[in-house]
């Protein structure tokens, strides 16, 4: 298993698959989630893409560790998985909570992103939503992980697919009836917390951006991901019919298409950015 030292000393597990020296996809899961939730994204690109999935601090095989995390802390976390993992730059697809951080790591280290991509994710918190993730904290915290899920499960599969995706409950964030409740609390509070100037920036984002929803998702609606759409100059909307919150895995199919035709235009995209520059750079020689 492969570790990287976070800024603070926090332990951050993460793992490599695909082809070697291919293009790399870094995917940044969502509330108290771990890698594995990608684990059918990182199949379906391994035969074009070097996929790196790494484990949130407070999810997974990462450390959990009791002290306030930040957003921008898991931020920093992914690009010391980039440095570790020798990657200068990578396409950075995030989910939920992942979305979040992927907006603050596009800003902070732009110099990093050859593409964003944004699923179920929002650039800020709705007043519900902070009293509905403070709900799903308290549940954790005083009557355990079990209590809390039964009340988030509805939240992020539609209910067509419910009973059907039930035994998989585990790979959806919140679901992982196995994790801490300090963690996932920890990892709500970040959320709440988050600094706004920063995910206020998101116009600075100049690589390309897919902004990815499903139209039956309740936790963060459509109306969130067209929001940031319209903000950020470089992104393109595509909403999946029938799919909720956890349409990585309950519409896996469709998901995959979208994103692996997006990385197709965003790594062309990069390819000519990088020969643009080597010819301005060779003119100016």
């Amino acid at each position: 298993m492969t570790y990287v030292r976070g800024s603070d000393g926090t332990r951050i597990h993460y793992s490599k698959t695909g082809r070697p020296g291919a293009p790399p996809v870094l995917f940044i899961q969502g509330l108290g989630a771990g890698k594995t939730g990608w684990a059918l994204q990182r199949m379906a690109t391994a035969p074009w893409y070097q996929a790196i999935a790494l484990d949130n601090r407070g999810a997974g095989r990462s450390d959990k560790p009791h002290t306030p995390y930040t957003l921008e802390q898991m931020a920093d976390d992914a690009i010391a998985v980039l440095d570790h993992a020798g990657i200068e730059t990578a396409h950075v697809v995030g989910a939920s909570m992942g979305g979040a951080i992927s907006q603050i790591l596009a800003i902070k280290y732009p110099e990093r992103t050859r593409s964003i991509t944004l699923a179920c994710t929002a650039g800020a918190n709705h007043p519900w939503r902070e009293e509905l993730l403070t709900e799903w904290r308290d549940n954790a915290l005083e009557g355990g992980m079990g209590m809390m899920s039964r009340e988030a499960v509805r939240w992020v599969i539609g209910p067509r697919s419910f009973r059907r995706f039930l035994p998989a409950m585990g790979w959806l964030g919140p679901l992982a009836l196995g994790r801490p409740s300090h963690a996932f609390a920890n990892q709500v509070d970040a959320i709440l917390d988050v600094d706004m100037s920063m995910v206020d920036r998101v116009e600075e984002i100049d690589v390309p951006v897919l902004v990815l929803v499903g139209n039956q998702d309740i936790l963060t609606p459509r109306g969130d991901s067209e929001e940031l759409a319209d903000r950020i100059p470089t992104a393109e909307l595509a909403v999946i019919s029938g799919a909720a919150h956890g349409f990585m895995v309950e519409h896996a199919s469709t998901f995959n298409r979208v994103l692996i035709e997006f990385l197709g235009r965003a790594e062309t995209a990069w390819q000519r950015r990088i020969d643009e520059s080597e010819n301005v750079a060779l003119e100016s020689a």
